[in-house]
């Protein structure tokens, strides 16, 4: 074990501030203290008063005290000991994906069936942090609830809110946030325009013109931003007399409101004014997007005869110069995206111009194109280009399909969307939310076959087959895969059918059937050839049927099959399903005692895994490296590998569906280790792993132990030969670990876990 305390989990997912926070020093300091003296704060003001630049830098600066405590006895960093997050909610408008949203700003990933508030509860019931949530006002009863309900059963949590209105719950303090002082304004209208104009300063001659330009609009930092990007072209005192004539007409019909709210709308509608028609088409066309696009949808979305496609990146350009657009370089590229308030006000706009129905159908059909490129590319060398292209686009994805939903006679469209993006639900820990979206397209007799789309119909069945296993939910598995197996027959659609029979054999692999495995995933591998197919689902389908002989013995044909996945995936490029083949020969090097090509194997496979989030073939590796790492004479560090894995069995659910195969490797490390430490030493070791970030997990699981002497071979089971020749296939010279065809008490044949 290495000395010292044990870290901080992980410091939060807060993103890094890209211009500097001007003014405010006052309500800063304020905001701290309410966060000292109460476990819910909530700021609250009208859009584009700055209420999420303000909370994000008050998190920061609490990010930054507990990083910069003397210790885990420093009550800065106990308060937030377990990091400092950021949910976005702006974006969310389907009550159902709001606890989703908020598992994902988490960082959680659950494959089981759980209701995904019990799975946020009981990781916050023993955390220390601080949640920050922006933009709920559209679901503030949902998220009242949610809120109430995590602070209830999670004594370490504390919320930090900022929305247009308060949350109304009990001990819930409400802070409405003012706006600018005259100072501050201008100071941040000269920093903003400077950054924009590094020609542009604050002189005698426009001190007066810019000071008269902030009282107009009263201080507002949205409003100062917007006049800042006009400040590159025009003089303070031409945007003081452009706004001077706008301002009655941008403010009629809503003399009742707040004055602060007249300024903003008098400032996001002067900036409309004052944009050319191609700009105002453009924008009020660009607001059906949800969060970040990239401008080739952009181009498909918004062009038309009265837009010309060639036009679209210079339009793009000039609302970027005006601040209507901000411009932001992700993993998946550059991409772009409204404030909430621009968006808003340009939604209104295409609807007044009876337009808003035909674009968000523009809109689905791009998005439908991106998941069926997506999908092909996932077979490639792109694949984790493509996990991060999802994942950026996946708000655009959840309206898309909220768009396929709203006219009955377009399910099947949903249908096709849910179940073409299968890579995504199940490659990258996405299972949960694959499920909803599933269940919602094949709902209420939606679904029912015999229609020119049963093609759609039958992909989202086995794609829900597929995700109900992963999850452990056998029933509505089998269900859903009987399903699309008659229905393929009925149709004759022998790619269908061949999905539907592989889902059955893997479930069979992870219900301990493996004679039944192996014979379905053997006919699903015909079908598949048989009908021309060849990509991750069918190599995926050969490492089953590889885990199925691998189980029952005959590692030979295990490893003939796994080493021609490997080399096809090589070939292609593919990596996701490489990571299993990689499992199961390091599996069958282990068992032969090449613990060094063992761990080389595993390594590769951890690192695959993290990449793309899949906690089911990640977890599976940890343990079977703790078990590498026993047999390596490391006793220790197989204990701290193995504690780690425990909140990831959390995500995943019942131990692999109670699978007796999959489970040896934990179970006999934990014999080996517990024997060679003790009870006391092991538990230690296991509570310093459990302790560990994701991130932290996998590092150490790539650096490995350091050198010591070797602890021999593990013992056999208890029983010896006459025991472990019991069943069909099991050898009685197993190897060195004894790991093949191990299985723990409660498997099938009631084998002691000893």
């Amino acid at each position: 074990m290495r000395p010292g305390p044990i870290p901080r989990r992980t410091p939060g997912n807060l993103p890094s501030d890209l211009s500097g926070f001007v003014g405010r020093a006052g309500e800063l300091a304020e905001l701290g203290r309410l966060l000292d003296s109460s476990r819910l704060v909530t700021v609250t003001g009208a859009g584009g008063v700055g209420k999420t630049r303000l909370v994000l830098t008050a998190a920061r600066a609490a990010a930054d005290a507990a990083d910069a405590a003397a210790g885990p006895a420093d009550p800065a960093q106990e308060r937030y000991f377990d990091g400092v997050w950021l949910a976005e909610l702006a974006s969310v408008r389907d009550p159902a994906l709001l606890e989703l949203t908020l598992a994902e700003a988490l960082g959680l990933t659950d494959h089981t069936t759980r209701p995904t508030r019990t799975v946020l509860a009981e990781h916050l019931a023993e955390r220390r942090l601080l949640l920050v949530l922006d933009g709920f006002e559209q679901l503030v009863d949902e998220t009242a609830d949610l809120v109430r309900d995590l602070l209830r059963r999670s004594p370490g949590l504390r919320v930090l809110a900022a929305g247009r209105r308060p949350l109304t719950l009990d001990g819930e303090l409400s802070w409405p946030l003012a706006p600018l002082d005259p100072e501050e304004a201008l100071a941040l209208l000269i920093e903003r325009t400077s950054a924009a104009d590094p020609a542009f300063a604050l002189t005698e001659a426009n001190r007066t013109d810019l000071a008269e330009l902030c009282a107009r609009l009263d201080g507002l930092p949205l409003a100062l931003e917007l006049a800042a990007g006009r400040l590159r072209t025009l003089s303070p005192a031409q945007v003081l007399s452009r706004l001077e004539d706008r301002f009655a007409l941008l403010t009629g019909g809503s003399r009742g409101a707040l004055p602060r709210h007249r300024a903003l709308r008098t400032a996001i509608g002067w900036s409309h004014e004052l944009c050319t028609a191609g700009e105002r088409l453009l924008w009020a066309r660009l607001s059906v997007f949800a969060g970040q696009f990239d401008l080739d949808a952009a181009e498909y979305v918004c062009a038309g005869p009265d837009l010309p496609v060639d036009s679209v990146l210079d339009l793009v350009g000039e609302l970027l110069g005006q601040s209507l657009l901000v411009r932001e370089e992700t993993a998946a590229g550059v991409r772009y995206r409204m404030l909430e308030s621009v968006r808003i006000y340009g939604a209104g706009w295409l609807e007044s111009l009876g337009d808003a129905r035909r674009l968000r159908r523009r809109h689905r059909d791009w998005y439908m194109g991106l998941a069926t490129w997506c999908e092909l590319d996932w077979f490639s060398p792109r694949q984790e280009e493509v996990a991060a292209l999802v994942e950026a686009e996946l708000p655009n994805l959840r309206l898309a399909l909220e768009c396929c939903l709203d006219e009955p006679e377009e399910t099947h469209l949903g249908q096709y969307l849910a179940g073409t993006l299968w890579f995504y639900w199940a490659g990258c820990g996405r299972l949960t939310e694959g499920r909803h979206w599933l269940d919602r397209t094949l709902e209420d007799g939606l679904g029912l076959g015999g229609s020119e789309y049963e093609s759609s119909r039958l992909k989202a069945l086995w794609v829900l087959g597929y995700v109900a296993a992963l999850q452990g939910d056998s029933v509505a598995s089998m269900s859903a895969l009987y399903e699309c197996r008659d229905g393929a027959a009925r149709s004759e659609n022998p790619v269908a059918g061949a999905y539907a029979v592989h889902r059955m054999g893997c479930l069979a692999l992870v219900s301990d059937d493996m004679a039944r495995a192996g014979e379905l995933l053997g006919s699903a591998l015909e079908r598949y050839r048989e009908a021309g197919e060849l990509n991750s689902n069918v190599l995926m389908c050969q490492v089953e049927l590889a885990m199925a002989l691998a189980f029952r013995g005959d590692l030979a044909g295990a490893l003939s099959l796994c080493r021609e996945v490997r080399d096809i995936c090589e070939e292609r490029g593919e990596r996701w399903t490489k990571a299993y083949a990689l499992y199961v020969l390091a599996y069958a090097e282990l068992d032969a005692g090449g613990t060094a090509e063992a761990r080389r194997l595993l390594a590769e496979c951890v690192a695959i895994n993290h990449t793309f989030r899949d906690r089911v073939g990640l977890v599976l590796a940890v343990e079977l490296l703790a078990l590498v790492t026993v047999a390596e004479g490391h006793p220790a560090e197989a204990a701290v590998l193995q504690g780690a894995a425990e909140p990831l069995w959390d995500g995943v659910g019942m131990r692999l569906f109670g699978s007796g195969y999959f489970n040896a490797p934990r179970l006999m490390c934990q014999e080996r280790a517990g024997e060679l430490l003790g009870a006391e030493r092991y538990a230690s070791c296991a509570r310093h792993g459990r302790a560990l970030s994701l991130d932290g997990l996998v590092e150490r699981a790539l650096r490995g132990p350091e050198p010591a002497p070797a602890a021999g071979p593990l013992p056999r089971p208890r029983g010896g030969s006459d025991r472990s020749t019991a069943r069909p296939g099991t050898s009685t010279a197993a190897g060195a670990t004894g790991v093949k065809n191990r299985k723990p008490a409660g498997s099938p044949e009631g084998e002691p876990a000893g």
